[in-house]
């Protein structure tokens, strides 16, 4: 993928929340200029683990995901509205891995294909092993900062976003 392939898709994932801020009856807009790490994972390594102990060790507080590529040994997704996740071992494309995350907490969902094709996705576990690389540009916002505040809606932690305090 070329430097402006990923330049194009930061700055549509932007455009997207930005969007979709704006159109939510509950949405505070609030803006910030970002920075951005890229990492590689290696074999058998952990989607998730690797990407909270970044988180922590980067002291991340507002964390997205701009793009990843790579493959799956192993995926461990919790689908749509179920309490438990769904194992399963084989080889898999990452198709996509999308979501906003801090040094605590992360909502990310990954979607995966199999050798033939077929594509699923769901809520990014643990345990989700790398099988020969992943490629992941993460999007830092340096004047903003994620909180998970129950929703009374459904009484889920969901999303809550702060300027960032000043130091």
């Amino acid at each position: 993928m070329s430097w402006g392939e990923i330049k194009w898709r930061i700055a549509f994932t932007i455009l997207c929340i930005t969007l979709f801020s704006a159109n939510h009856s509950m949405a505070q807009e609030v803006s910030s200029k970002a920075t951005f790490i890229t990492i590689r994972l290696k074999p058998h390594q952990d989607l998730k683990k690797e990407l909270m102990a970044l988180a922590v060790k980067e002291k991340i507080k507002a964390g997205f995901i701009a793009t990843c590529v790579g493959s799956l040994e192993q995926v461990n997704l919790r689908y749509a509205n179920q309490s438990s996740g769904s194992l399963r071992q084989g080889h898999f494309e990452i198709v996509s891995l999308v979501g906003t995350f801090n040094e605590t907490a992360a909502h990310l969902h990954l979607s995966v294909s199999d050798s033939l094709g077929v594509t699923t996705g769901g809520h990014l576990l643990d345990n989700n092993l790398i099988y020969t690389t992943a490629e992941i540009v993460i999007g830092i916002l340096t004047d903003v900062e994620f909180d998970r505040e129950k929703d009374s809606t459904y009484g889920y932690l969901e999303l809550a976003v702060k300027k960032r305090k000043k130091k």
